[in-house]
Order: C-alpha cells, then structure tokens, then sequence
C-alpha cells in the first residue's frame, strides 16, 4: 500500500485544492489501478522523525502504517463522513474498498484532509489517549498494550501506541505485528463457526423432511385403520339388524352364517389392534426424534446468537467493517461469579466483566479453593454461571442449592468458552455502544 501511496500522491495531491475535490471516486481509484512510473524516494521507507516532546501526527507516521491504522481505527461511516467533508465527487455511492483507499492517500497530506483524520482519530478513541498518556517510558506503553491486546480492546490502544510521543520503534513494529496476525486469527475462527453453524443447518432440514415424511405415513395409516374400523362396524351393525328380523326359508343356516362372520370380523379387528400398537409404538420413537431435533436447533440458535456477539465484538478490530452499535456489554456494576472452568480462561473472562463495568468472582469448585468459601461467594455475587462440561459436580450441586436458598439467579453455560460466557452475560443484561473505546 506505501508504494501505492506515492504513486497517488505525485498525481492526486500536487493538484490544486479546487481541481482534486471535483474529480470524482472513479479516476481517483483508476489512478491506483494504473499508477505511472515514480520512483519512491528512500527515505520513505525510514519513520519520519518525531519530536519526543508530543504526540505525532498521522502525517508523521511512516506511510506503511497509513492501512492498518485507517483499517483498524476507523469505521467505514466515519470514514464516508469525513471524505463528505472534503467534497470528494461521487463518495456518496463510493464501496468500502473505496473508501479506505482514499483514507489511506489523504493520510499523508495535511493539508488535503490529514489534519481531519487526525481530529476525528483523537476523538474517537480519546478515552484510551488519556489512559496511554499515563505511561512516561517505552515500557510503560507496551505494558498497556499487552493488556489491551489480552482484553480485545484493540482500535484505540493501536492509535495510542503508534502516535504516543515516547513509543520506540520497536515498539511500533510490534503493535503493527500483532494487529496483522490478529486480523488473519479472527478471519479463521469467523470461517470455522460459520462452517459449524452451516453443518448444524443442513442437518436440521434434513431432519424436518424426515419426520414430515414420517407424520405423513403415520397419518396415513391411522385416517386407513379408522375408515376400516367404521366400515367393518356398519357391516357387523347391519348384519346384526338383518339377523333380528323375521325369515322364513333360510332359518336354518343363518346362525351359522351369523357366527362365520362375527369371527370373521373378530379376527380383522385383531389384526387393526395389533398394527395400531406398532404405530403408536413408531410414533413414540418419532416423538423422540423431534425432541432431539429441537435439542439441535436449541444449539444451532445458541451457536448463531454467539457468533453474532462475537462478530459484534470484534467488528471494530478488522479493517473495513463498520462497528455493530452493540458492541460492549453493559453490567451496571453487577457481579458475577463463575465457578469451575478452565484456569487459562480466567484472566479473560476477569477482564471482559471488569470492562463491562462490573465485578468479577471466581470458585474451582473446589480444586485449590475450599468448598467453605463457596457460600460466602455465591451470597455478594448477583448472578452465578458455571460451565457444565467443566466443573465439579458436588460443588455445581452445592452452588445451586445455596443459590436458590438465597434466591440468587444461576446460569448453566453449555460449554467453557468465552462465547458462552458472554452470551450468558448479554441474555441477562443489555448491550450498549462504546464512545471512543
């Protein structure tokens, strides 16, 4: 993308103001389909040099970063904002790729629209710039982008790292390691759960037409069993009714006739009992058949809900996807306390409660924690959640009793992942969008 930057700049930005403005979003990305040839000067392959006593600017940041950081720190409707803004000709209707091209050139030119990119940069995440601004060394700034990194809190702690007046280069090339290995880690992960979710899919079509197919035969069969059982009624009813009536001439062989027929009848209606007890006994089995399909669109909706928080949370840390506004989970000061799960787990989950504003508990279950003090925790937690593929059974039995003595709300989570955990949290408590976060 830097060599694609210079190519731009030595035709887009030597123009005047006024000619570069109305020329519109379609020559501007054909200038980056067919860039003439300009060498790149070298020093542009250097940082630019930075004054250490302030913050730099976008423009001072060398060029290969303009990207990840245009990608990673903005949205796209901010971005289409901003270029409004500069009166580009056609970015109304301008797509995503577009638009982050143009970000990308207008970055190095202060004068053309850098200027603004830095403002709106410095307002969006200017929660984060006051808390990087703490840190007075190098080390201090890498500090808080480890843990930003651990907690997901990505966008803001990248621009705080790269234009922190202290940052080395090392440093930088760093955090712009990291951003580009996450970027490829949360692509893969989206790609497997869709993959699942699609597998999940297609076997409940399959087990929809299956059982219809089935209810169908079924309802066959007992609609065929009941008009045989009226017919062979009414036959036996008629026989009955003639067999009443006076008869002269044919007396002595009808009792006989009257008996072939009634055992006749017998028989039938045995054979209809039997093979209604084999269809009651198949449509039991077809009973349970459903209850496990509604056990797997139970997970397919489990699975789609979680997918969807993920990919809310992480919509701000890949390139060219705007935000969803629900983005962070909104505890009001609620604590939460897990028991069980996995200990590498635990930091995470600790940091994703403590940012949603509440307070966070952890039990083994009884591991390396006494089981005394499961009680004293389950009373000054507002809600307990505990993974059931991962947890001990005599302290997930205590834990419920104890909870519902004190009339404490529990959820019992599916399995021991993030993504459980938080759309755990999400069904019990609203999302709300993050200003500068």
């Amino acid at each position: 993308m830097s060599l694609l930057s210079s190519h731009l700049r030595s035709n887009l930005y030597d123009l005047p103001v006024d000619a570069r403005t109305t020329r519109p979003v379609a020559e501007l990305i054909g200038l980056a389909a067919n860039p003439p040839s300009v060498p790149v000067p070298a020093t542009q392959k250097a940082l630019k040099p930075r004054t250490v006593s302030r913050r730099a600017r976008i423009w001072e940041l060398n060029s290969h970063l303009h990207c990840s950081i245009i990608g990673t720190c903005l949205t796209a409707g901010e971005l289409r904002r901003l270029l409004v803004r500069l009166k580009i000709a056609g970015i109304e209707t301008a797509d995503e790729h577009e638009l982050h091209m143009l970000g990308v050139l207008l970055a190095d030119r202060p004068d053309q629209g850098a200027k603004l990119l830095q403002k709106a940069l410095d307002r969006r995440h200017e929660v984060t710039l006051h808390r990087f601004a703490r840190a007075k060394d190098d080390a201090a700034v890498a500090v808080l982008w480890s843990e930003a990194i651990k907690g997901g809190d990505i966008p803001g702690a990248y621009w705080s790292v790269l234009t922190h007046a202290v940052s080395s280069d090392k440093l930088v090339q760093k955090a712009f390691g990291d951003v580009h290995m996450l970027s490829h880690l949360m692509g893969a992960t989206n790609c497997a759960d869709l993959h699942r979710m699609s597998v999940l899919e297609d076997e409940n079509a399959a087990l929809v037409a299956r059982i219809e197919r089935q209810q169908k035969q079924l309802r066959d069969g007992f609609v065929e069993r009941d008009e045989k059982i009226q017919r062979l009624t009414r036959m036996l009813a008629d026989k009955i009714q003639s067999e009443t009536e006076p008869s002269f001439g044919e007396g002595a062989d009808e009792p006989a006739t009257l008996r072939t027929t009634i055992a006749d009848l017998s028989k039938s209606l045995g054979r209809e009992a039997s093979r209604r007890g084999r269809l009651e006994q198949r449509l039991a089995g077809f009973e349970e058949s459903d209850s496990n399909l509604r056990r797997a669109e139970a997970e397919r909706d489990a699975l789609r809900a979680e997918l969807d928080l993920i990919e809310g949370r992480l919509a701000a840390m890949l390139p060219g996807v705007a935000a969803s506004p629900q983005a962070t989970l909104n505890l009001a000061g609620a604590t939460i306390l897990y028991l069980g799960g996995r200990s590498a787990q635990i930091p995470q989950l600790r940091a994703l409660v403590e940012r949603g504003g509440g307070e966070f508990l952890h039990h083994d279950g009884g591991l390396e924690h006494a089981a005394a003090l499961l009680p004293g925790l389950v009373g000054r937690c507002d809600l307990m959640v505990f993974p059931v593929d991962c947890v001990s059974h005599n302290a997930m039995t205590a834990a419920k009793r104890t909870c519902q003595q004190l009339d404490k709300p529990y959820v019992a989570l599916r399995t021991a992942s993030l993504a459980a955990f938080l759309s755990a949290l999400a069904s019990r408590y609203r999302l709300a969008a993050a200003e500068g976060v």
